[in-house]
């Protein structure tokens, strides 16, 4: 098994992972939303978020893990029945959580049993701005690339209408815009088709 990075305070990463043996990991449409209203609850204490994208079989996100003095610790113990101190913090152990407790209502829901993702998570080290442009379209083309919607914007299960909305979101929406220097140029360029030949070793599938 190729080694995984370790997740350190204040980088940024791709964190991808996909249901165990291949299979789902969302099974209707409430999954996909009861998802999404656990990952702020277990993620935006610990991290920024740039995007994110949810499919069938698998997701994406891009993140970066804040500063040690970046976290509320009173968020974090909000977000997990265990009392945490600001020393143990462990951002992995969050995204176990995060995972853990999808898991858990899904096989309560489908009367299943063992693990819904694949262990250990999935995650890459973003190291330029480059790779992190390339990558937010990488992740919001992904329903495309697998061909579940014909075009970006049609996708749902995506933070990409959350950049071009104006209602509250905890995605970092205007540091994501000025990447692409305007909304119209981040539009024009998620468009497009882009070259990922130079950080095809870095994508994950």
């Amino acid at each position: 098994m190729a080694s995984l990075d370790k997740i350190e305070f204040g980088q940024y990463y791709h964190i991808y992972n996909r249901g165990n043996n291949g299979d789902a990991i969302f099974f209707d449409e409430d999954n996909y939303r009861y998802f999404r209203s656990l990952y702020p609850k277990y993620i935006y204490p610990i991290a920024d978020t740039f995007c994110w994208c949810l499919l069938k079989n698998h997701f994406h996100f891009l993140i970066r893990i804040k500063e040690l003095d970046e976290i509320k610790i009173d968020q974090l113990n909000d977000s997990t029945n265990i009392r945490i101190n600001i020393e143990k913090v462990n951002p992995s152990k969050q995204f176990s959580h995060l995972f853990n407790a999808y898991t858990q209502a899904v096989n309560k829901k489908y009367d299943r049993t063992g693990s819904v993702f694949e262990k250990p998570f999935k995650r890459k080290l973003v190291t330029s701005q480059d790779y992190f442009i390339k990558l937010i379209f990488y992740i919001y083309n992904n329903p495309v690339h697998h061909r579940l919607a014909d075009t970006i914007s049609d996708y749902k299960w995506s933070s990409y209408h959350s950049i071009l909305s104006s209602m509250p979101t905890y995605i970092l929406r205007n540091e994501v815009i000025e990447l692409f220097d305007d909304l119209l140029n981040f539009k024009i360029y998620h468009s497009k088709n882009q070259d990922f030949e130079d950080i095809k070793s870095l994508i994950l599938e």
